[in-house]
């Protein structure tokens, strides 16, 4: 697991490699453990790299990887799960290796499929080749998006990096807010990819690449699309036969994920995903084997410790846990610089917590990520499956009821989720989920000073590719193309990276994703009952505690903390004349926000801390280009 950056040049002129070094050590945390650089023999192209120890430590695996001529170079951040596989073969094609890494593989699988090889690579991965004959510059990116990979581009010059804060290391690159990412920020908590929030700079799409050549040609393609069969063409699979298969593919991703140097653990909360995951890691003989979870002190309905706790000791796990207080908005600062901007999905707290406890044991960490985007655990798919079920004549009356009860304590309260359940349920499919996911919705326009916004932007990619598909594959396939790469997986990489800790995913697994889009839906969700194939699959690990507790989710209780520790912060900050965010959304709005909440009308905590976040972002962003880091607390 790496940071890498880097330049190509399309006027002639050198690349500058003190900008070069700039770039690269604004990411350092990302790769403490080494740094290099390389520039190419006409000072056309440049690669930046710091590097985190985990496959073959020795110092032939530092990058950036030329091959034996030094024709080709290679900066890489991530991991290749078949590397041996491809290692083999090209060793069998007469190629010779150097090293263990599987840097080196793409290397010489490079040097025999050229940018074809690409399709060839299982795991997670953002990588750039340098081809000095060709004068060529490939980027891509792993199929889910589990590692990031940004560009920017003009007509002199691209830049790319593992992050956007690179950019702010270089004399040339303009930090420009795009006020067209203001309105998506608001409505789904993240900027929707490609675009993100510094006008120009665009990221290289999950399942994708992008070439450069030195005349300054761009071109860009998808290599890998998830893709869910037409509901006519659902072929029935024996129960038997389907469970005894994910089984056996969950169980090979996760021994898969095993690969390393240097010590492992994994992430536990009271979940199924993480659960299976602990357990199958225990029945391949993983010891001493060390998880971590993190809880809320004071607030039961947040706190997942107690059931982790027992899964732990059911596994007989080494395990470590840490309760967050209020006083973690202090990680404020921090997580606005790691995120390269405002991000409204404040689960980014705990996860940032998480990450630091558990590098202080090991440094690679195993999740349960994914596992709710590709077996359908949310709650939201079985509330849209339950709304297509409503007789339309009854959507009005039925949607009109539970608008009218109070909310409840917090966001995961009945109440709540009733009263957003009927807001929404007379919408069509996507308007609908994306209303139930929204920050603000219907005062957004007044929010932004927009006259009409297009709330499905962030869908119309995958639009074309869901007709004929049932309403579970639509969600499905929309939530992997959207919240996945956009929220989840952004916030697991830049909470984990922060803290120099490589996080590894067996959900995401390749083989696994695409033998279970296959499946009947009945197997994902079946009436009331979520990820029913997978609990199916590991009745043996997963506890029936576990198995039968409400899902809740990585969630942080906002709603109580602004209304007690953190009320006057929050009010200090967004009443404020002088406030940035003047420039961007209507204050009106803001205090309005502020005073529901305050009053208890309304649980407005996910809003406020949107706000209070692009707020924050906006103040310290001079201090950004200026090459200050926050402070982390301890």
């Amino acid at each position: 697991m790496c940071g890498i950056c880097g330049e190509l040049r399309f006027d002639g002129a050198p690349v500058d490699t003190a900008a070069l070094a700039a770039m690269r050590d604004r990411i350092a945390h990302r790769g403490p453990d080494h740094a290099d650089a390389y520039v190419a023999l006409r000072r056309e192209a440049g690669f930046g790299f710091r590097r985190l120890k985990i496959i073959d430590l020795s110092a032939v695996a530092n990058q950036p990887m030329p091959n034996e001529d030094g024709s080709i170079h290679v900066v890489f951040n991530g991991e290749i799960y078949n590397y041996l596989e491809l290692r083999a073969d090209l060793v069998g094609r007469g190629h010779q290796f150097r090293s263990k890494s599987d840097t080196e593989t793409i290397v010489h699988l490079y040097e025999e499929y050229g940018a074809d090889c690409i399709e060839r690579l299982d795991g997670m991965f953002a990588l750039g080749i340098w081809d000095e004959p060709k004068g060529r510059l490939i980027l891509a990116r792993d199929r889910a998006g589990k590692k990031p990979l940004f560009y920017q581009a003009d007509p002199k010059r691209v830049l790319f990096a593992s992050e956007m804060k690179a950019f702010l290391g270089h004399p040339s690159f303009a930090a420009e807010i795009d006020r067209d990412a203001v309105a998506p920020y608001f409505l789904y908590g993240y900027v929707p990819g490609p675009r993100t929030w510094y006008r120009g700079v665009r990221q290289v799409e999950p399942g994708g690449m992008v070439t450069f050549d030195r005349s300054g040609s761009i071109t860009s393609r998808r290599y890998w699309t998830l893709t869910f069969p037409e509901e006519k063409d659902v072929k029935p699979v024996p129960p038997a036969e389907a469970t005894a298969r994910v089984r056996e593919l969950v169980v090979a991703a996760v021994k898969r994920r095993l690969m390393s140097d240097v010590p492992l653990g994994a992430f536990l909360s009271g979940g199924v995903d993480s659960t299976v995951v602990v357990g199958v890691m225990r029945s391949l003989g993983v010891s001493p084997l060390k998880t971590f979870c993190i809880g809320f002190e004071g607030d039961a309905a947040f706190d997942e410790t107690a059931p982790a706790r027992r899964t732990a000791e059911r596994f007989e796990t080494e395990h470590t846990e840490f309760l967050v207080k209020p006083s973690a908005i202090d990680l404020l600062d921090t997580l606005i610089w790691h995120h390269d901007g405002a991000f409204g999905d404040s689960s980014a707290i705990p996860t940032y917590m998480v990450a630091k406890l558990t590098r202080e044991h090991v440094k690679v960490a195993l999740t349960g990520d994914g596992g709710d985007e590709v077996f359908a655990g949310y709650l939201r798919f079985r509330a849209a499956a339950m709304a297509d079920q409503v007789p339309a004549l009854l959507r009005d009356l039925t949607g009109s009821v539970l608008r009218s009860i109070p909310p409840g304590a917090n966001e995961r309260h009945w109440r709540s989720r009733a009263a957003r359940f009927g807001r929404a349920m007379t919408l069509p499919l996507h308007e609908r989920v994306t209303r139930w996911n929204s920050y603000f919705d219907a005062d957004l326009e007044e929010l932004v000073g927009v006259r009409s916004i297009d709330r499905l932007q962030h869908l119309r990619g995958v639009i074309d590719g869901m007709t004929g598909r049932s309403t579970l594959s639509q969600l499905l396939l929309a939530n992997f193309s959207s919240y996945l790469p956009d929220d989840l997986l952004v916030k697991a990489d830049r909470c984990t990276m922060a803290n120099s800790l490589e996080a590894r995913s067996p959900f995401l697994d390749r083989a696994l994703i695409e033998y279970v889009a296959t499946l009947p839906d009945s197997y994902k969700l079946e009436g009331a009952r979520t990820k029913a194939i997978l609990r199916d699959a590991f009745t043996d690990l997963i506890p029936a505690e576990i198995d039968q507790r409400p899902k809740t989710g990585f969630g942080v209780p906002l709603d109580a903390w602004f209304r007690g520790e953190l009320r006057e912060p929050a009010r200090d900050l967004l009443l404020s004349s002088n406030a940035r965010y003047r420039d961007f959304i209507s204050p009106d709005v803001v205090r309005r926000t502020l005073t529901r909440h305050d009053s208890g009308a309304a649980n407005e905590g996910q809003r406020l801390w949107a706000l209070i976040t692009f707020e924050r972002w906006l103040q310290l962003l001079p201090t950004f280009l200026r090459g200050t880091l926050p402070a982390v607390p301890a």
